[in-house]
């Protein structure tokens, strides 16, 4: 079967498309033909050795959607021919993937293939963001750094399902008007403005609750001066290079709180794996929640499609097609 593999870390080059040999499950796995794969910032990360893969060869890719078609045994989850769509197992770059069966979520009926690759990853972390960080009641502010991109225009829509007053970054006036469109409030367009002097400007100086980052380096600093009394720092990715050693005083001035969550941590048993997924799946089928798909290519093209993100030439979410 066909899969992209990286030999090496480095550039979007290293990505090849190439045959592989078949898989088959072993006990609480099943097996799946995937129909359509999700890209994030995560697999950038790992190529590129900021957060390296265990070992080479290695088939990137943390998210898909497709059919079934083998499980091993002991597995009750699912049942071949069952439509599915998980994340956070790597290996999803490929026509075929071996998944634990327990990380399995059956898509709705009318949900489609793209849809369920589209909002694993994304919307679920959109979701324990939201929810999950600590309570956030109506008429707290946020600010969302990278607010165009598909974690971005995702916890804007939940944050607004809260009622909260949200800022976000955006890098363009296209960027900024789909921010908008996900509910945001103010856009902020960091090549222009000093963020954080924007935030507390328009807050007259007592900052904001909360401040969701997944930037990292170039935003870190100034992320911090924005909030206010007892506000929360949800530092979650890392895409413009790691933070560097934290002076914990920072905190002090306001009894900040700090945290640099990861997805795993809030879907760790299969009950609330299962809740988190299947609100997300539930609203995006009703239409509460909106999906923002900037980019489809083939399967074979996955090089382009890392050249695209980790250029900040995207928005919304990116597919790859087997």
């Amino acid at each position: 079967m066909k899969a992209v593999r990286a030999h090496e870390i480095g550039g979007p080059e290293v990505l090849k498309y190439e045959d592989i040999p078949e898989a088959s499950p072993g006990p609480g796995e099943a097996l799946l033909d995937i129909r359509s794969i999700g890209v994030n910032y995560t697999d950038v990360s790992s190529r590129k050795g900021t957060n390296p893969p265990p070992s080479l060869p290695w088939t990137p890719g943390r998210e898909a959607a497709g059919v079934v078609k083998a499980v091993g045994d002991g597995v009750t989850e699912v049942a071949v021919g069952d439509r599915v769509a998980y994340a956070m197992h790597t290996g999803s770059y490929s026509q075929e993937a071996v998944v634990p069966s327990w990380l399995l979520v059956r898509l709705p009926d009318g949900v489609e293939f793209a849809t369920g690759a589209a909002t694993m990853l994304q919307a679920m972390t959109a979701h324990f963001l939201t929810f999950g960080i600590t309570r956030l009641n109506p008429g707290d502010s946020a600010l969302v750094h990278a607010g165009a991109g598909g974690v971005g225009l995702l916890l804007i829509q939940m944050l607004k399902k809260v009622g909260l007053h949200v800022f976000t970054t955006v890098s363009t006036g296209d960027k900024a008007q789909l921010a908008r469109d996900a509910g945001a409030d103010v856009t902020i367009n960091y090549t222009e403005a000093d963020f954080a002097e924007e935030v507390r400007k328009a807050t007259g100086g007592t900052g904001i609750r909360i401040v969701f980052d997944a930037v990292g380096r170039t935003t870190f600093d100034d992320s911090i001066k924005c909030l206010g009394r007892r506000g929360h720092m949800a530092f979650y990715g890392q895409a413009s290079g790691p933070v560097g050693p934290i002076d914990s005083g920072v905190l002090r001035n306001g009894s900040l709180f700090l945290t640099r969550p990861s997805l795993g941590d809030y879907t760790a048993t299969r009950e609330e794996l299962l809740q988190r997924a299947d609100e997300c799946l539930n609203w995006v089928q009703s239409g509460e929640l909106k999906l923002h798909i900037g980019l489809e290519l083939p399967l074979s093209d996955a090089a382009e499609a890392h050249r695209q993100l980790e250029g900040r030439m995207t928005t919304g979410k990116i597919l790859l097609t087997p």
